[in-house]
């Protein structure tokens, strides 16, 4: 029998053609995700990670930051050849008539410096810096010009020297400012408060991770810095991510997620074709029995060819994959802003994509063999019934799949009003499984019904229709490959619409304003012509004063309260539902709700207090509202501004909204800074004094860039499973309906009629197919972005219409494509030679 299975590749190799394409693109899939999880940590650690990339242990204090008894306990411990404790600071510099504001940082020893020199050298001496590329060439600095640079709050001024410039950091949370690096006696001058927010450490080669993380908490505790975290560079980067998502590490289960997902398509795209390629050869089976071959020798042959087919498939997936990233992430990195996108082809990859790739095949091809052999080869011979609600087989089918049906859509409306990702993917799940048992009762109709949309077309359009009922397995085969597709791609089209719009919601309401600009040191408010000298920079859409017009407090804080005209605030703020109500005060999340008392020019007064969802705007009323209760401009202005706004209280401030290509359209940073340095130059200010929602929304875009790349790879892949799976399984469809088609042709239908019949029956499934898709798509996408993001922020159904619409004409040019070479081989061939096909 191993020779007959091996015959079967000479003799009918076309057939192994179709299912060696599933199983290859399977594979593919499931190794590209695979691949996509490794890059995308390999990305993150690039670029939130650069900071750290060459420390074994990474330690972060419980509260505070560590002294410098800390740092020598920890350099001191067993097998740590090397230790740095990472010292921040603000500073500026003049360069080119503008206040430049920039974060400095100590240089780390050699083993641990992660700074790249572009030209000169790193700082060797108690005077020298180095500054990155872009700052320097932003203003016209080279290695060997001198410097002043002053501490944020004026007390400290030194003189430098510039030795060195260094290539752009990859950080987003370093490349939001001008960076410099000196050494730590000049930094520490700088810096507002002592301290090391971070200590890296290298460790000796024969030093375990485990070991040297017990030795150093242990060091750590006794220099008095108790519940220190020490973690290793890839985990202080998966942490990073956690803590920017509320506390979850929602990128591992995310991945995780599109791991199931693909597992589960691999899984029915190569059972639904080889089953299609059995069932072909259900005949041939029963003869070979009939001849005297037993049922197990019968079912090892189908499973040597299915073994064979795993293997070489499964490899040619695993190659196509690696080929896939590389390409992915080549294109990515010729990014401005992805420079940094690092491949990563874990052993993984390769090892699950290589069995899981054979396991499915010889499964998917042990269900159909079993069944060609578990009845008598003289019935197995006669036609056998397709699966409906008449006989045994459809109704145990149907009843599978309601029960999958009622156990899996309670499951993902439960997950996706609890916020529960593991509930509603194991429910969705679950109900989509219960979609594809049940696609054989309703696909066919559907598709007749449909159908009728044809009757124009005369006989080749009728046939059409009529098939579709004739043979429902076949139908609801040829539509099930791309009914998976359609539906995965619409999820992750609708879900990363919706995902991209609840995070710009959450922005929004976090940072309700782009920049805002404090009057500085000298007390002078800022005027109009000032306001409208920002207005005039290139990037700014609204630039508003805002007038201080009393103080309020509670629990201990203070701080002035502003004024803004309804009217502007209109135009200004991003968080549309916020809205200027008289006689209400707005303050930032934390303080106290009910009534608040503001000190105005006429005293004190009482307004309804409404506490908002931010920390990041201070307490704000209407101009109507200053109006109607006798507040005025610049009363009780004295004291401590509030820091979030980066306000002076000592005068008005200037709140700004970007133009949608610079703050709100995927801004880059190098924009955003040149937009804030400019706003500076126009006011005449410090760049320290003009910070806001921007520099944020630069930070998080970036990072969420990173995961929107992963979704790209995924639905790349996808598309190709859903046009080559739709080809695949109507190629097998119509090699199996060869002596059907030259019947049509003795009695008539010529072969234009022919190939039209072929080419309506493929557009009305692959129709079908993806509208029913683009349907379960879109809910599933909502109720994944709702369990996922939930928790995070307001998640509101968005239909990608444009998008899902593309996906429908791809689906029913698929469709059409894949009847073309089919159609036109069975036109081709004789009446009475395809009559004669066994």
């Amino acid at each position: 029998m191993l020779r007959v299975a091996l015959s079967q590749f000479h003799s009918h190799g076309r057939r192994f053609v179709a299912v060696g394409l599933a199983v290859m693109l399977s594979v593919a899939f499931l190794s590209t995700t695979l691949m996509v999880g490794a890059s995308t940590q390999a990305t993150l650690g690039a670029s939130l990670g650069e900071a750290y990339s060459k420390a074994d242990l990474v330690a972060t204090p419980e509260e505070g930051t560590f002294d410098e008894t800390a740092l020598r306990a920890a350099g001191n411990t067993a097998g740590v050849a090397e230790a740095y404790g990472q010292l921040l600071a603000y500073g500026e510099f003049t360069a080119r008539g503008e206040q430049v504001f920039a974060q400095v940082r100590n240089l780390a020893p050699a083993a641990l410096e992660t700074a790249v020199l572009a030209s000169g050298t790193l700082p060797g001496s108690a005077d020298g810096l180095a500054l990155d590329a872009a700052t320097a060439a932003r203003y016209g600095l080279a290695a060997g010009d001198p410097l002043t640079v002053r501490a944020a709050d004026g007390a400290t001024a030194m003189s430098m020297t510039i030795t060195g410039i260094l290539r752009a950091s990859n950080d987003p949370f370093s490349s939001a400012l001008p960076q410099l690096v000196a050494g730590t006696p000049a930094v520490s001058a700088l810096a507002a408060a002592p301290g090391y927010a971070s200590i890296q450490l290298a460790l000796d080669p024969r030093t375990g991770t485990e070991e040297a993380k017990a030795s150093v908490s242990a060091g750590l505790a006794a220099a008095g810095a108790a519940g220190a975290q020490l973690k290793t560079a890839d985990e202080q980067v998966t942490a990073q991510v956690a803590q920017m998502t509320g506390g979850k590490d929602e990128l591992t289960v995310v991945l995780l997620a599109f791991a199931g997902v693909a597992l589960l398509v691999s899984g029915l795209v190569v059972s639904n074709t080889f089953a299609v390629l059995v069932a072909q050869r259900t005949r041939e089976l029963a003869l070979l029995r009939c001849l005297g071959a037993g049922r197990s020798q019968v079912r090892n042959s189908v499973l040597a060819e299915a073994l064979v087919v795993g293997l070489v498939s499964s490899a040619a997936g695993v190659l196509a994959a690696t080929g896939l990233m590389a390409a992915l992430i080549g294109w990515a990195g010729t990014q401005p802003d992805m420079a940094f996108a690092t491949m990563a082809v874990p052993p993984s990859s390769i090892v699950a994509g290589l069995v899981v790739g054979t396991l499915l095949t010889l499964v998917a091809a042990l269900v159909p063999a079993r069944a060609a052999t578990a009845v008598a080869p003289l019935a197995a011979l006669r036609p056998a019934d397709d699966a409906g609600i008449g006989n045994h087989r459809g109704r145990v089918r149907l009843v599978l799949g309601l029960t999958a049906l009622a156990l899996g859509v309670p499951l993902l409306a439960y997950g996706a009003a609890g916020v529960v990702l593991v509930v509603a993917f194991a429910g969705g799940v679950l109900s989509f499984i219960g979609v594809l048992l049940c696609a054989t009762l309703f696909v066919p109709r559907l598709v007749a019904l449909l159908g009728r949309l044809a009757a124009p077309a005369g006989v080749p359009g009728r046939l059409a229709a009529l098939n579709a009922v004739r043979n429902p397995a076949r139908t609801s085969v040829t539509a099930a490959a791309l009914l998976i597709g359609v539906t995965l791609v619409a999820l992750m089209m609708t879900g990363a619409a919706t995902a991209r719009q609840a995070f710009d919601d959450a922005l929004a309401e976090t940072y309700p304003v782009d920049m805002a600009v404090s009057a500085g040191s000298g007390g002078q408010p800022l005027s109009t012509a000032q306001r409208d000298a920002v207005s005039r920079v290139d990037g700014v859409a609204v630039a508003a004063l805002l007038p201080v017009v009393g103080r309020t407090g509670s629990d201990g804080m203070e701080s002035p309260v502003y004024a803004l005209d309804t009217a502007e605030a209109g135009n200004l703020l991003r968080d549309g539902s916020l809205t200027l109500e008289p006689g209400k005060i707005y303050l930032p999340e934390g303080w106290r709700a009910g009534t608040a008392q503001v000190d105005g020019a006429a005293g004190a007064v009482a307004l309804d207090a409404v506490v908002l969802r931010t920390r990041n705007m201070p307490p704000l009323v209407s101009s109507d509202t200053a109006r109607q209760f006798g507040l005025a401009a610049g009363a009780a202005a004295t004291g401590a501004g509030a820091p979030e706004a980066n306000a002076a209280a000592s005068g008005a401030a200037v709140w700004i909204r970007l133009s949608e290509g610079a703050g709100g359209g995927q801004p880059s940073g190098n924009r955003i800074r040149e937009i804030q340095s400019s706003v500076a130059h126009a006011l005449g200010v410090g760049g320290s004094a003009v910070s806001g929602a921007a520099i944020e929304r630069v930070t998080f875009n970036e990072v969420i860039d990173v995961l929107l790349l992963v979704v790209t790879g995924l639905l790349g892949v996808a598309v190709l499973i859903a046009l080559i799976g739709v080809a695949n399984t109507l190629s097998l469809s119509v090699l199996e309906r060869t002596r059907e088609n030259s019947l049509l042709r003795a009695l008539g239908l010529t072969r234009g009629q022919l190939r039209g019949m072929l080419a309506l029956e493929a557009v009305l499934v692959a129709a079908v197919a993806a509208l029913l898709g683009s349907a379960l798509g879109t809910v599933y996408g909502w109720l994944g972005a709702r369990s996922a993001l939930g928790s995070l922020a307001t998640v509101t159904p968005v239909v990608p219409w444009l998008q899902l619409a593309g996906v429908l004409a791809v689906a029913l040019a698929a469709g059409l494509l894949a009847s073309v070479l089919p159609a036109r081989r069975a036109s081709r061939l004789s009446p009475v030679q395809g009559l004669a096909t066994t």
